[in-house]
């Protein structure tokens, strides 16, 4: 068939590089001039099954309350504004936020996460792919005794998921990264989740372009997209800027911007885009860490990528906008020298945004619509490294008629169809 992939980040590329290698016609359409180039740009670095949990959880509601009218709040909701996509998906968010959903949309999570993971080292290792990997696990470190203990609940929930996560105290914390040891007397403890991975998700959405151009897919970059085709009542193809392209399938893997193009088709997605923030400093020296660390008291991440530091956190709710807030991206640089001050130049750090696509439910949206010929691959929050791998191979399998390797009960739209 041939096939269009609306959007060249990593989640669009890589479904690209499988449809291709599958023996699909494959067309990549993104309105920048090259891969990667928006969410998938500056991430946390992070391949995180250990961030299955959920936002929406019986916790976050008291801290979202206790955040509200803070600029420093790593949750920061714009509610001031009327926004009728952003209320109803709060509507859905605060649903999903009691126990028996929270472990539900967990495993749903966990179970993407983990296939994903897995078919990331397949590709790595068939196709040689470089970009800047480390393969020491991710060390979530806690310095309130209250918020370890919660950690090592959910923790409890992933290990019986299948994901192998091991509680340490503030000493062994220190022993897997040294770069710690200057706050080690602040640290209640922490949790290794030794399978997890870091890398330059930049890096390997162009080694995937590459690939997935040998195998045949042509990229069409600088092309926006104005609407989606349809014959009655099935996709035809696309409407863009530089004329119209037929196809026999199209995917969405817009990220942020999927909904503003499924809703004239027809189909409504509840994706919000909530903006990141990143800094990159140069780090050559040993004072940088080389476990990827995850601070939960901030919602910090670090990923060391070869001579640079990644440091990437916080979550703002403010639509479509992707400024620099000086005082975010700041905030970040400020926790990270006070967490790693010997790490690197923090002089030289280069700030970054980018908006990532977040459903009610923490839950990606993968598979078909009710309208034949789009395809999902969507909605994967802020684990769209830790999901492309598997996702792009889920949705490759769905569109050439093959079973997928995993379940996908619960992946779909149609679990909106419901009151929560």
């Amino acid at each position: 068939m041939k096939v269009l992939v609306l959007g060249a980040g990593i989640i669009g590329t890589t479904t690209a590089y499988h449809l291709a290698q599958a023996g699909h016609q494959v067309v990549v359409v993104d309105r920048q001039d090259g891969v990667g180039m928006e969410t998938s740009f500056a991430n946390g670095g992070q391949i995180s099954p250990c961030h299955a949990e959920p936002w929406a959880n019986p916790s976050v509601l008291p801290k979202v309350i206790k955040w509200l009218g803070r600029d420093d709040a790593p949750l920061l909701f714009r509610w001031n504004r009327w926004d009728p996509a952003l209320w109803a998906w709060g509507l859905r968010f605060i649903a999903n936020c009691t126990s028996s959903r929270a472990a539900i949309n967990t495993e749903r999570t966990l179970r993407v996460a983990l296939y994903s993971r897995a078919c990331l080292q397949d590709l790595r290792e068939r196709l040689g792919l470089q970009y800047d990997q480390r393969r020491q696990g991710i060390l979530h470190v806690y310095r309130s005794e209250r918020e370890f203990a919660q950690g090592r609940k959910a923790a409890a929930l992933m290990n019986r998921f299948g994901l192998d996560r091991q509680i340490k105290d503030s000493a062994q914390c220190v022993a897997i990264e040294p770069a710690l040891a200057s706050v080690a007397g602040q640290l209640a403890g922490g949790i290794l989740t030794p399978g997890d991975e870091s890398g330059d998700a930049h890096k390997f959405t162009r080694a995937m372009a590459d690939h997935a151009q040998r195998e045949g897919a042509e990229f069409r970059f600088g092309t926006r997209v104005g609407a989606i085709l349809r014959d009655d009542d099935r996709v035809t193809g696309i409407r863009t800027d530089q004329g119209d392209i037929l196809a026999d399938a199209v995917v969405l893997a817009l990220g942020s911007w999927s909904p503003l193009l499924a809703r004239p088709a027809g189909i409504r997605l509840p994706i919000v885009p909530a903006k990141g923030y990143s800094i990159t400093i140069p780090a050559d020296g040993p004072a940088a860490p080389f476990v990827s660390v995850t601070d939960d008291e901030h919602k910090m991440v670090y990923s060391r990528l070869g001579d640079r530091l990644r440091a990437a956190g916080t979550a703002e709710m403010t639509g479509y906008d992707t400024s620099l807030n000086p005082k975010r991206w700041r905030l970040i640089l400020e926790r990270a020298r006070a967490l790693f001050p010997l790490a690197g130049d923090f002089d030289q750090a280069q700030p970054w945004a980018g908006l990532r696509p977040v459903t009610p439910d923490s839950v990606p949206l993968i598979g078909a619509t009710r309208l034949p010929g789009l395809w999902l691959n969507t909605g994967h929050g802020t684990l769209g490294w830790t999901m492309a791998a598997g996702s792009a191979r889920i949705v490759a399998d769905l569109i050439s008629g093959r079973d997928p390797d995993i379940d996908l009960s619960g992946l779909g739209p149609e679990r909106f169809t419901l009151p929560f």
